[in-house]
């Protein structure tokens, strides 16, 4: 964009000048004469057309451009010969672009590093202190989740193949599912509570006015199981299972005033060692595939690769076993190596279920309420079927729960 011209010469100096955009083309009318045009250009700086012969000159700010030609002739009336006119043609060029693109992932990058930060020693304050601190921060976890889920359900990739339940319905639907932790925490079980929410659900669509369509009743039924009935295995690990670590080093220096060494159960020593193999298989993958991914792991993911997978299996073993020297639970080491494989599939399933209603909903993010990480599913899908296989694991293949 031209901002500034100006000129110092009389009108039989320069009877017409057109500048047209977005060529930028600079024509003065009347026959030639030696004329030197200089054009100085760099990335996101000032440019300048300086005409050696004339009194005027024009001054311009543009970020980026195009391909730009540049003409101009003298006015004969100054000099009376005529020279070939100098032509100056300035290609674009992408830094601009580049640069622009370079500021805008490394932007992505410091807000994802920042808000990880964040979440991360969040929640492990949370999961270190347990009790209805953690239920409370799980409901409302839980509580985005499932809204979230219900937006995928009613976007119009999904839609335009079923009728989606109706608005007033998912918005109880959520409400219940924040309220199924807390039942947990409560009453120590969920089937009940679950069956019960789901029948009134199921009447509520059947009842309602129009033609019930089964599409609306099996999302809903679904959303209530995904949302809501698995994370609250979370509840039952990390404070129902109230068997205390006792070979734990770390129990034993563990302050009276927050517990002592009863603090530390079989339970948040699973979870801590469950959510920090998730991390790791997560961070792993992610290295791993960036370094030697070649093979496509599948086609709901495409980004996602056999190197990654291998690399976050490891990865997610190793530090199942390493925490468990550290806590001296579980104390075999097959059972720690199981452990780990476990969290690996579960958290892998989870992704990729995900990642599937993600794929048919039209959408790359579940939401925005996370800068740089997307929505609340996007972070915790890969933990909403490893809180109930690592409660089975441990309640139900560890003999006196790992001890």
């Amino acid at each position: 964009m031209i901002t500034s011209l100006s000129s110092m010469a009389t009108p039989s100096y320069c009877d017409a000048l057109t500048v047209t955009n977005p060529s930028k083309t600079l024509i003065s009318f009347r026959p030639s004469t030696n004329l030197t045009l200089k054009f100085f250009h760099a990335s996101k700086a000032r440019g300048f057309l300086q005409f050696n012969n004339a009194r005027f000159g024009i001054r311009y700010i543009s970020p980026k451009f195009s391909t730009q030609t540049l003409v101009a002739r003298a006015d004969a009336n100054l000099i009376g010969d005529e020279d070939p006119v100098d032509v100056i043609k300035v290609h674009g060029s992408s830094e601009t672009d580049d640069g622009s693109e370079e500021q805008k992932k490394s932007s992505q990058l410091s807000k994802r590093v920042v808000f990880g930060l964040g979440i991360g020693i969040t929640a492990g304050g949370v999961v270190l202190t347990g009790g209805w601190v953690f239920s409370v921060a799980l409901a409302a976890v839980v509580f985005a989740g499932s809204r979230e889920y219900f937006e995928l359900v009613r976007s119009r990739g999904i839609s335009s193949g079923m009728t989606p339940p109706p608005r007033y319905v998912s918005r109880v639907c959520s409400v219940i599912c924040a309220l199924m932790p807390l039942f947990t925490l409560y009453k120590g079980q969920i089937d009940v509570s679950v069956a019960s929410a789901a029948f009134v659900v199921a009447m509520a669509l059947l009842l309602q006015r129009g033609n019930p369509r089964f599409s609306q009743l099996s999302s809903t039924i679904f959303g209530l199981f995904y949302c809501g009935y698995l994370p609250s295995f979370w509840v039952k690990l990390r404070c129902c299972m109230q068997a205390p670590a006792l070979n734990t080093g770390v129990g034993a220096t563990w302050p009276i005033l927050l517990g002592g060494q009863a603090h530390w159960t079989v339970g948040l020593v699973a979870t801590l060692i469950s959510i920090s193999s998730i991390i790791a298989a997560d961070t792993f993958a992610f290295a791993g595939g960036k370094a030697f991914g070649r093979i496509p792991l599948t086609s709901i993911s495409p980004k996602k690769t056999w190197e990654g997978a291998i690399a976050g299996l490891l990865g997610c073993i190793a530090t199942s076993v390493l925490l468990s020297k550290i806590f001296s639970w579980p104390t075999s080491m097959l059972s720690a190596i199981g452990f780990g494989l476990l969290n690996f599939f579960a958290s892998l399933f989870g992704d990729l279920l995900e990642s599937m209603i993600k794929r048919d909903a039209g959408v790359k993010d579940s939401g925005s309420l996370i800068p740089g990480h997307g929505g609340i599913l996007d972070r915790t899908d890969s933990y909403i079927f490893t809180g109930a296989l690592a409660y089975a694991f441990v309640s139900n293949l560890l003999p006196l729960y790992g001890v």
